[in-house]
């Protein structure tokens, strides 16, 4: 078969037998492995039939019937290495009505940012920000709740964690020792004062959250743990001190 050459040659190599024979016993040259397509969270994602959700129990005293708040998980990349877990909707419930329809928009606003991807992680420190003009409450354990969407939040975080969205930085070593002898300072000197016998000192009487009852509301971890120490606050939960 003829071909027609329309280009200048520059140059030419005669192509012997023997470089034809050694060509075919060539060994072949490795095949690149597939690669996976990793599949990341986006808004055209669809909903599967099934998904893994956990509901979370709200008890307010600013509502007479508890909240109950699920959040349904979708598994990204199952089976492989970069298998994760991500929110993908929530829904709120309650047999209190008189908040239905602000509960439903923002189900539906926060189902909408979880589908949307990338880092949602922002929602839950919004959430726990925002503050009722009519006043907080404590909820059990001594942690107080600006509002019930500050509690909603504090839900949405806790289930982060649970999923591995958010890590929570581990006290270090020196911090906990420095946090338990300012405790044992503190309990010795309102022993010390009261004089009260041994026995009686030792079963001083605690708050909810297990901290002297003098305690206040701690401003970074918003438990009732700060005591005045020297005369400096210091939180006896997180080591927060207002003198450093």
């Amino acid at each position: 078969m003829a071909i027609k050459i329309e280009k200048k040659i520059k140059g030419y190599n005669v192509v012997k037998p023997e470089d034809k024979a050694a060509l075919a016993t060539a060994p072949a040259a490795p095949k690149e492995a597939p690669k996976a397509e990793v599949i990341q969270m986006h808004e055209s994602l669809e909903r599967p039939e099934t998904l893994i959700g956990s509901t979370y129990k709200i008890k307010s005293p600013l509502f007479e019937h508890a909240l109950y708040v699920t959040v349904n998980d979708i598994v990204l990349n199952a089976g492989t290495q970069h298998e994760q877990r991500r929110p993908f909707e929530i829904f709120i419930n309650s047999k209190n009505m008189d908040h239905f329809q602000w509960i439903v928009a923002l189900t539906r606003i926060i189902s909408a940012v979880f589908r949307k991807g990338g880092d949602i992680t922002f929602l839950a420190e919004e959430m726990k920000a925002v503050f009722d003009p009519r006043g907080g409450y404590f909820k059990a354990g001594g942690v107080y709740m600006p509002s019930i969407v500050a509690e909603i939040g504090a839900v949405i975080e806790q289930h982060m964690k649970m999923i591995g969205l958010i890590h929570d930085p581990e006290m270090d070593e020196s911090t906990r020792k420095l946090i338990a002898e300012k405790r044992a300072a503190y309990e010795a000197a309102a022993n010390g004062k009261s004089a009260k016998p041994a026995v009686e000192a030792s079963a001083e009487p605690t708050n909810a959250n297990g901290f002297p009852p003098g305690a206040t509301l701690c401003a970074k971890c918003n438990t009732q743990a700060l005591v005045l120490m020297d005369g400096c606050q210091t939180c006896l939960n997180c080591g927060y001190s207002k003198c450093g």
